[in-house]
């Protein structure tokens, strides 16, 4: 029988790529465009998902999530598995606690892409599990975005109950797909109606598509940041 016994924990870091692409005039003050990816997918892959994006004027910043998500089939280097921005099982305590150390961790790589750039205003777009981030993200550090935009996923507004007076200057748009039975859109519709009661300037548009992310979703995207200043090159 051992005599001693001792449990704990211990942190452990792993490096976690990003990347920003400035796209038009150097030199010259310009909006940020964040983009978070969808569960068990990675920067390389939501890179190309985005290109009818990428004649926007701006900072383009691609961030991958976290969490490795292991490929069963062993076919991909490490380097091409998946990734998750935070952990679920079906816990709320355990999500919100998982949202907002994912949280952390783009403010982190925000401010030091920012103390680089001339930005002009910030978009944080996220796509499914991004997009729950990206709700998150925007309404508990407001002051660190002017647009949001959520492409099949739902902002988690409960959450801040009480509390979203001070980001009432967030521009907010849910972009969803009406056949999707991933992620369904009513309850997205719900809390964006809820957000423009209380004065946000909150959109929901429904595209005819399903939970995978179209050019639809992002032709939508496009069109709504035309209204506050981004402009293609």
């Amino acid at each position: 029988m051992p005599k001693k016994q001792i449990s704990g924990e211990a942190s452990f870091e792993i490096g976690v790529p990003f990347k920003l692409k400035e796209i038009g005039s150097r030199k010259v003050e310009k909006p940020l465009i964040i983009y978070l990816h969808g569960y068990n997918q990675n920067i390389r892959y939501f890179e190309k998902k985005m290109k009818p994006m990428m004649d926007l004027e701006a900072y383009h910043l691609f961030i991958q999530g976290p969490y490795p998500v292991y490929d069963s089939s062993r076919q991909k280097e490490f380097s091409k598995w998946g990734r998750a921005w935070y952990v679920y099982d079906g816990s709320q305590s355990l999500f919100l606690e998982s949202l907002e150390k994912a949280s952390s961790f783009l403010e982190k790589v925000i401010d030091q892409v920012r103390a680089e750039a001339d930005v002009s205003r910030v978009c944080v777009f996220g796509y499914s599990m991004g997009g729950y981030l990206a709700g998150y993200f925007a309404l508990s550090r407001s002051t660190m975005a002017d647009e949001v935009i959520v492409a099949g996923g739902r902002i988690k507004i409960e959450v801040f109950d009480g509390k979203r007076d001070q980001a009432k200057h967030l521009n907010v748009l849910a972009v969803h797909g009406k056949n999707d039975t991933s992620v369904y859109p009513d309850p997205q519709r719900e809390c964006i109606e809820v957000l423009a009661s209380e004065g946000f300037n909150a959109s929901f548009k429904l595209v005819n598509e399903r939970h995978e992310l179209t050019d639809a979703y992002l032709i939508e995207s496009k069109k709504w940041l035309n209204n506050f200043g981004y402009v293609e090159s």
